[in-house]
This record gives structure tokens, sequence and C-alpha cells, in this order.
């Protein structure tokens, strides 16, 4: 049995993505998401992005949270962490096990990947876009 999954985010939904690898995570597998930049929002590129926006700026006066990051690496891993009960030991040691990267590191390169995403026929909006426009 395969101890260490690794996913490429290549036009894959960002939420079935994440509770894919939450789900596995919690099985106790090492998992490596690459090419966050690559994973789509489904919807309207308007609404997504004003969505995203709102909870950014939902932090208050005293800036003690909630922080939603803007990079699109760790939007993904923002996005697993909300499928994980993070609290607790469990669901804590599961998010340590889950590592996103931005592009195929090297150390990835010649190993086999789970291609996860396929071109989609719908509304969609790329993490690069988002993160750029917020």
């Amino acid at each position: 049995m395969e101890k260490r999954i690794i996913i490429d985010g290549k036009n894959a939904i960002l939420g079935r993505l994440a509770s894919y690898a939450a789900k596995q995570s919690l099985l106790g597998k090492e998992i490596a998401i690459v090419n966050c930049n690559e994973v789509v929002i489904s919807g309207n590129s308007r609404s997504v992005i004003g969505e995203y926006k709102k909870s950014r700026t939902r932090g208050g006066s005293s800036l003690k949270g909630p922080f939603f990051p803007k990079i699109p690496e760790r939007v993904v891993k923002r996005t697993i962490r909300g499928m994980l009960s993070h609290k607790q030991r469990r669901g804590n040691t599961a998010l340590k096990r889950i590592k996103c990267y931005n592009q195929v590191p090297e150390e990835f390169k010649d190993l086999k990947k789970i291609v996860s995403g396929k071109e989609k026929h719908l509304k969609t909006i790329k993490l690069k876009e988002l993160s750029r426009e917020l």
C-alpha cells in the first residue's frame, strides 16, 4: 500500500480535490498536491472573487482573524483544513501530512502523479487569477 500520494491539481475542482486529500490524510497517507496555481473553482468568476474578498475582509478592526490567505497553495491548504477537525489531535496530524506546491518540485518530477482534473465545460476561475484579483 502506498504511503505517499502525489496529486496533480491541474484543472481539478478545489472542493473535490480538498475532500479527497483530507480523507486520504486521515487514513494516514502523506499527500503532496502540485500545480496549485492551476486548481479551479467552479462558478461565475465575479461572484467567486466577491465571496473570497468578503472572507478576506471579515477580520474586523482588532485584526485578530480569521485570516484568509491570498497565495494559491495556501488557499488549497486552508480549504483542506476546513474539512478536517484541525483543533483535535487526529485532524491536526492529518493536516501536517499535507503539503501543497505551486509548481512541481524536483523531488516529484519523475514520480507517478494522480491526475485529478480534466477540461471543464462550465464557468471556472483558476486560483492564479483569483489571487491576482485579491
